[in-house]
Formats: C-alpha cells, structure tokens, sequence
C-alpha cells in the first residue's frame, strides 16, 4: 500500500468501512452479504408461458434480484422492506409483492421452501414493524386519540442516534484535515527539493494545464464541502423534527371533515362491520383524518414493511359494497373521511357516471363502484357439462352464472354513446363514419375479462333500461333466443336485434351473431353486423375472448362503407388489433382507423401515418376486475336500484329479478332455488297458452322494430298499463 493510500486508511475507518481496500486513492468497498441465494421456478412476466428456471439472490440489505445464470447480470429486483409475502399451506409456492414488480416463485424441494422462508422471515420479524402495526391497528380502530410521537421518540430521541450524526460530523472533518495536510506536505517536499523549478513551470504550463491541475486537487475539498453542507442541513432538519414531536400534542377528538361523503366510505367510521364473506381476508388501509383550528391534517397510514400472508384457499373473500347516500346524509352524517385504497374511476374514464340521468329530477344520482360480494370460487366443471349430448337441455347451475341477465349485457354494447354524439356533431362524412366504426368496435371492449361465466337468461317479455342514453331492451323470442333494444339521444337513434348460434371446436367456442344493427343520425342510416367471437382454451388453460373477421359498415344513405378488420391473434406480436377504411360512394379510400377493441381507436390523418387522432379510448377497470366477474365500472351499477328507480321500475324489470340479485348478495342457495322457480313460472304459462308477447317491439321481417311508448308509460307511473310480473 502506498504512503498516500496508507493515510486514507484513518478517515476510511472513521467513516466505518472496516472491510473497504484503498487502491491508488480509490475506496473498494466489498460486495453485499448475501443471505441465501439458489435456483428457483419464477413465473413469466407474459401471459400463457408458464414458468421458467431462475437464480435467485437475497442480500442483508434486504434486495431479492434475480439472473439467468449466477454470473450473468441482474434481470429485476424488488426490496423485502417494502414488499409483501403471501404462500399457501401445503404447496411450495411463494408470491412477493412490491411496490415496483410482482414475483411468483415455485421452490424445487420443500426444503428449498423452508430456506427461503426462513430468510424471508428475517426481514419480516422485527420490533420496529410490530410497533408501526400496533400503532396502524389504533388508528383503524378510529380511536379517539391519534398520537404517534411515543414510537418516533423512541427511534429520533435517544443519545445513539444523535451521536450518531455527531460522529458522522467528526469523521468528515478528520478526513478534510487528512487530505489538507497531506497536499501542503507534499508541496512542501517538492519545492524544498527543486528550488525555483516550480517558479519557472508556471511560464511553460498552458491556462489549461492549470485548471486541470487545480481541478484535480479540489474535486475531493469540493465533495467533502458538498457532503458537509448536506450533513448540517439534516442535523438542522433532525433538531426541528424531535422539537417537533416534543411540542404539547394538539386536541385530537374526533372532528367533521368538510370532504364530501364518498361512495366508497364505510357506513360506520370505525370500519369495524363484518364483510358478509366468512372470510376476511381481504384488508383495507385507511388514514384518518382531523382538524386543528380550522386547519386539515392527514395521517396517512404507515408502511408495514414486508408481511407475511397465508393465502386461504377457501371460498373467496367478500368486500363491502357502497351505500347511496341521501341528501339529508351528506349534510348532516358525521364522518371521519375514511379513504380506502380502492380505485376511484376517474373524471375522464367513466362518462356515463358523469352526465345527470335523463329522468332523474333535480339531484344526480350517486352510482356504486364495487359489487356487495365477490363472486364464488367455484365456477363448476364446464367440460362435464358439455359433455352431455343434449345441450339444449341442459340446466346450468347458478355457479355458472354472473349477476347480470343478457339484456344487461346488451346495454354493456352502447356503454360509449358519447361517440354517436360526437359523429351527430361533426358533419365531415369520413370523420362521421370514423365515430360510428369507433362505436361499433367499442361494444366489444367490455369483454376483455368475461370468458368466465355467462349472464341469466331472461324470460320472455322481460325487460331493462337505462336512463342515461333512454335504452329499454326486450327479450323478443325465447327459442332460439332473440333481444331487441333500443337507444336515443341528440339527433340519433340506435335500433339492434341480438340473437346467434354456437359452434363447438374441440377447444373454441365460436359465437356467431345473427342480429343486426341500425344507426339513424340525421338523414343517414347506417347499418352492420358482428363477425364471430371465439372462447379460447375453454377446456384448459386461461378462457379468453378473441374476436375476428370483417364488419361492413354501410351508410345506405349515400353508399359510403367502412370495412373493420378484427385481426386473429397469433403467438408473436400484438394482440386484439383491429383495422379499418373508410370508402366513398365511388370505393376511394378517404379515410383509415387503427387500434384495439379493448384499448382505443385512432383515425389516421395523413398517409405516413404520423398523424393520428384518438376517436375513443377504453374506459379503465376497476381494480381487482377480473376476480369480479370481469365487470366494468358501468357494469357493476347495471343492477343497482338507484333511489331515482325505486318506484319506476316496471315489474317486468331484470334489476328485479329474485334469482339474479340473490347471486350478487353472495346467497347461492336461495339463487339456485329462485332460479328454479322463476324458470318453472315460465314453463307453466307456456302450457296453459298463457305465454306473454313481446309489448315494446314488433317483428318486421327478421328484425324488431321498436314500437314506442315505453317512456310516456313510465312518466305515467304505469297506471294505464297493466303489466302483470313475471316472477
């Protein structure tokens, strides 16, 4: 070791790295403890590719990386600290969750699972996080005191800790004496043994030698300056923060808060009911908010640090749906402004929630976010039942269902009328096909995540609505099964027959629509059908949607034609791509269209295709929607019953059905026998010739056309109409 490097080693030390080498000036310091590292099965980051053989590192600093090979370079990593732990019993499985990235590890051995553990465990069993869990479990208990500065002055107010920063101070100065020293002996030695000759140096040296000379010697003064006056802004910051949490606490009793009551805000501030699930599993962070002299101050929950869960196995969790709140309750409720950390759909994501119901009166209607209970973990065997030789008689268990009927789901096609809006608007002929199409390709962006379960089917003459774009749906013909509905708003009307076939593949089911769709906007009639769909993997592996073919859309009006191309997904490359042009009265190309039915639609303005302009873009998913029958933001306030419904609703509603709201209260026992029974109903009134005719739309050729009526009833309160339930 040189002499320079020998009196680096002092101020190396005082700064604590005993175990750093100093080479030529340079600081070595060692490589990370590790704590256990080997090979690991970690699933894929896409879908569909199983698992695959990765070398997994656990340092004492609390970072899991991972590599292909022990040599080879870092592929991801999470922190432990930040990162929750969740593996189920009697399986070697593993799942760490972070802030940043997601790992799913499979252990080759149950011993390799134990080593694992055992080191995760580690990171997991601490004081310090059983003291921040207590103290996070007082503040969800909503106790009367939220007083958080005894565990904060047990880590910033002992003598170990400001020593700390003491020592720190005094190792930073002791190396800037070293190296101060060390440059004026080493001058001094110089110009002692060459007297004159640096004297002479300085007229043959360039400007720019001497600035890089000088810079040479001060880049180390300068980061230690640099590192001193960071040091005293963090003492001055730690002093203020200790006088801080010393001051006289405020009054904390429990306060108003001037937020608005929220939807998604439990009924009692102390979030103390039972989920109407046996299991509990699912947990919510709050943070509790107060007032102090008019002012507002948050205390957002702390971070756990890394937790450990043990994943039940059992029936699904349920969560608690939201309530609609009176006018009278968001005045005068007295709540504690508890957030949860459920998503809130955004301004610009739910258009529909947005705009006043049509039929509503002078108060807008407060819509729910989540169902009133998870669906149930067992979905049933579809291939045992497929394998029967008479599909047509076959009775499906209500497993097999979700909590919606088809003529809800029919409304799910128009959930983006915004776009007939935007193509009423507008009176450029390409642009005005554009928004049609966009419309057209947005009735299947709600299907991304419903290859699971299928919607009830309705009875004959049964009927929903929805005020918000004046849609009322029918079910017209029950076998082979036939829908009408209809939709209006400012200056377009939308007329639609849903009815198909299925074919079975071996391992696709292909849906093949029948019905037809037409569109009025001003004097132009535009008209399409749907290309088929396919359930993908039905028998094994992930249920997916996959729509493909061509859709014309044709304006019989002035001849112009849109082609949509649903593209079939392959193994490589983007998936659910949809593509289409626009063609004049004369077949000429004036316009193109690009994007996903389950992502946006852009129209292309110019021919290199820089150019674009977003027609429609999907709304977001609420969070955890593929756990929750895939449901979109619109589709989980379909079967509400709104406080401006109640009263309105005509008997033969879907959102009245027995069967359908028992499925979505959690209670399968009493919807399997209410389904049973409202089917038995119909079976009974089709033998005695009492079997009840469609009332809203009549049949003209092979379509239904929408008669008229169904609102100048309903503004009437029915009392001319006598409709008798259907259940």
């Amino acid at each position: 070791m040189k002499g320079s490097d020998a009196e680096l080693v002092p101020a190396a030390l005082s700064l604590g790295l005993s175990t750093a080498s100093i080479t030529n000036g340079l600081v070595h310091l060692p490589a990370p403890p590790i704590i256990h590292q080997g090979w690991v099965l970690k699933k894929r980051r896409k879908k569909m590719q199983g698992f695959a053989r990765r070398y997994f590192t656990l340092y004492q600093s609390g970072l899991l990386s991972y590599s292909f090979e022990p040599s080879q370079p870092t592929r991801d990593q999470v922190h432990l600290q930040n990162a929750a732990i969740s593996t189920a019993p009697g399986r070697k499985d593993i799942h760490i969750d972070s802030n940043t990235a997601t790992f799913h590890i499979k252990c080759l051995s149950t011993d390799d699972f134990n080593a694992w553990m055992t080191a995760f465990r580690k990171f997991i069993s601490n004081g310090e996080i059983k003291r921040a869990a207590t103290l996070r479990h007082a503040v969800r208990q909503a106790s009367i005191s939220v007083n958080r500065s005894g565990p904060l002055l047990e880590e910033l107010g002992t003598v170990s800790a400001m020593n700390g920063l003491s020592a720190l101070d005094a190792a930073i100065h002791h190396l800037h004496q070293e190296m101060t020293s060390q440059k004026a002996s080493v001058s001094t030695k110089k110009a002692e043994k060459h007297p004159g000759k640096e004297f002479k140096s300085l007229f043959r040296k360039s400007h720019h030698s001497l600035q890089d000379s000088g810079d040479t010697n001060n880049s180390v003064t300068d980061s230690l300056q640099d590192i001193q006056s960071k040091l005293d802004v963090l003492k001055s910051q730690y002093q203020a923060l200790v006088k801080a949490i010393q001051a006289p606490p405020h009054d904390t009793s429990p306060a108003v808060s001037s937020l608005p009551y929220t939807p998604e805000e439990d009924s009692h501030p102390g979030l103390s009911q039972p989920l109407k699930s046996a299991s509990t599993r699912h947990s919510i962070r709050n943070s509790v908010a107060s007032t102090t002299s008019g002012s507002m101050e948050w205390y957002d929950a702390e971070d756990d640090g890394p937790q450990e869960f043990i994943m039940d196995l059992g029936p699904e969790p349920t969560e608690p749906g939201s309530r609609l709140i009176s006018q009278e309750e968001e005045t005068g409720h007295d709540n504690s402004s508890i957030d949860t950390d459920i998503e809130d759909p955004e301004t610009d994501a739910t258009p529909l929630a947005e705009q006043p119901p049509i039929l509503s009166g002078h108060a807008q209607v407060i819509r729910r976010s989540q169902l009133p209970c998870l669906p149930p973990s067992d979905e049933g065997s579809l291939f045992a039942m497929l394998k029967k030789n008479d599909l047509s008689t076959i009775t499906f268990p209500v497993t097999f269902n979700e909590p919606l009927t088809m003529l809800q789901r029919a409304a799910e096609e128009v959930e983006y009328y915004n776009l007939l809006d935007d193509a009423a608007g507008t009176t450029d002929r390409a642009t005005r096909m554009a928004y049609v199409a966009a419309f057209a390709i947005s009735s299947y962006a709600h299907t991304r995540h419903r290859s699971g379960r299928k919607g009830f089917n309705p009875l004959l003459a049964e009927t929903f609505e929805d005020t918000r774009m004046r849609f009322v749906a029918e079910k017209v013909r029950h076998n082979p099964l036939e829908i009408a509905y209809h939709a209006e708003g400012d200056d377009w009307e939308l007329t639609a027959t849903t009815a198909g076939k299925t074919k079975f593949w071996g391992k696709s089911l292909e849906i093949i629509p029948l019905g037809t769709n037409r569109l009025r906007i001003g004097k132009d009639v535009y008209s399409w059908c749907k290309p088929s769909s396919f359930m993908r993997n039905l028998m094994v592996g992930t249920k997916y949607f996959e729509h493909c073919g061509q859709m014309t859309i044709e304006n019989s009006t002035t001849s112009e034609r849109c082609i949509v191309d649903f593209k079939q997904n392959g193994y490589w490359g983007p998936t659910n791509v949809v593509s289409g042009t626009i063609h004049d009265r004369n077949g000429n190309i004036i316009g193109q269209l690009d994007g996903k039915w389950d992502d946006q639609m852009c129209q292309v303005l110019d021919q290199s295709g820089s150019r674009l302009q977003v027609l429609w873009k999907m709304s977001p998913f609420p969070k955890g929607a593929p756990d929750c029958y895939g449901f979109t933001h619109y589709g989980i306030t379909l079967n509400e019953i709104t406080r401006d419904l109640k009263g309105a609703l005509p008997p033969t509603d879907s959102r009245l059905r027995p069967d359908v709201r028992a499925l979505e209260n959690g209670d399968l026992d009493l919807a399997e026998s209410e389904k049973l029974r409202v089917e038995q109903m119909q079976r009974d009134r089709r033998n005695d010739g009492e079997e009840r005719e469609p009332r809203w739309f009549r049949q003209v050729g092979e379509e239904w056309e929408y008669v008229g009526g169904y609102w100048e009833a309903r503004a009437r309160g029915w009392k001319k109409d006598s409709i008798a339930p259907l259940w």
